[in-house]
């Protein structure tokens, strides 16, 4: 019998942060495709778009008009999917199976920047720190209303995310429950805390015991490049592909230093190497098929931000087990007209995927952090 080969020879991977496994088939990479191909997303968007609900002094879909706005801007979203309390209450189930809450909240969108042509990658690092400023007073005014279980920041870029205006910005959901995926990640990483011993040299949780993602960031450092999934670093910030990625081009970014729970958290230092990292990596997107690079991001955090004591400091208590971090999941796979579909196993048995998370990283890794568009100039 040949030895494994993980480039050539289909496996499963197990992600521990959600507990569930990704079957990788490599051998499928030279499938032939005659499937649906998309459209390029534009790259020539003006300025100013009289027409877009979210330029600076134009009205909006509900009839409200934008401030004259010159970095960011806050709004409730006019077509929130959740509704701020109080709520009615659902009505006893009619069967055991047959069961629902209530659940409410409030819905925000923000703005990047007052271009209509700009994105994360176009964007000045300035620009992007007043982003991550943004999201911050967001998630501590929402996150501190009565209520409120749980605060999700999350964009989705381009056409084929189900994004509804090319003009850039990301919304905030706050929820009175932590949704599924977050909770899933939040048990796994209690689980870990509570029954592995921390190895020397690692990074620890709250209290120092161990963290899931301390160990897992220690190790993918310490991996040869050539063999590994880590695509950029900075002091204070590492991308890479995850061992368990399911999306082609899937990025997390998490610190390497130390624990973070939340952005609250982030000294000066590190909210500047994140705003830096964040920028890297959505360039690299772009570059890869010289596209504006579609894709869903979404920070995972602490749920809610941590209180302060009187004395003004933050109280360390048991959501401090979260570890920042933030996912990328892009759809394109073969250009910028072919992407990954949910197809019949994967929505009927689990997730699946053709390129190895090792080489999806090296063509992130050769990709140039000059953008394309600036390239070409």
């Amino acid at each position: 019998m040949e030895p494994f080969d993980p480039t050539i020879h289909p496996h499963r991977r197990y992600n521990p942060l959600t507990n569930t496994h990704i079957l990788v088939s490599p051998h499928r990479t030279k499938r032939p495709w005659l499937g649906q191909t998309e459209p390029a997303e534009p790259s020539n968007l003006p300025q100013y778009d009289p027409t877009c609900f979210l330029c600076p002094g134009n009205t909006r879909a509900g009839g409200q008009v934008n401030e004259m706005y010159t970095s960011t801007m806050v709004f409730e979203n006019d077509y929130a999917a959740v509704l701020p309390p109080p709520g009615p209450v659902t009505p006893p189930a009619a069967h055991p199976l047959l069961t629902a809450e209530s659940i409410q909240g409030g819905c925000d969108v923000i703005c990047f920047h007052p271009r209509h042509d700009l994105s994360l990658p176009t964007l000045s690092l300035l620009d992007v720190e007043n982003i991550v400023d943004e999201w911050t007073r967001v998630y501590m005014r929402r996150g501190t209303e009565p209520g409120i279980e749980y605060v999700q920041i999350f964009e989705n870029k381009g056409a084929m995310m189900g994004c509804s205006n090319p003009h850039p910005h990301s919304q905030v959901w706050s929820l009175s429950t932590v949704p599924t995926l977050p909770a899933k990640e939040l048990a796994s990483l209690h689980k870990y805390a509570s029954t592995t011993h921390v190895r020397p040299g690692v990074a620890t949780g709250p209290d120092g015991h161990a963290c899931l993602l301390c160990e897992y960031v220690h190790h993918e450092l310490s991996v040869p490049e050539d063999e590994g999934r880590v695509v950029i670093t900075n002091e204070h910030f590492v991308a890479l592909v995850p061992w368990w990625a399911y999306w082609p081009f899937e990025i997390m970014v998490l610190p390497h230093k130390r624990h973070i729970s939340s952005l609250v958290h982030l000294t000066v230092d590190e909210k500047h190497a994140f705003a830096d990292i964040m920028s890297r990596v959505t360039k690299r997107y772009d570059n890869i098929f010289s596209c504006s690079f579609a894709y869903a991001m979404g920070v995972h955090q602490r749920p809610l931000p941590p209180r302060r004591d009187d004395d003004g400091m933050y109280v360390q208590d048991a959501d401090d087990i979260a570890h920042l971090h933030v996912h990328f999941e892009p759809p394109l796979l073969r250009s910028a007209s072919v992407r990954k579909f949910l197809a019949g196993f994967e929505v009927m048995a689990e997730p699946q995927r053709d390129l190895t998370a090792e080489q999806a990283a090296k063509r992130l890794r050769n990709c140039s952090e000059v953008h394309y568009l600036l390239a070409a100039e």
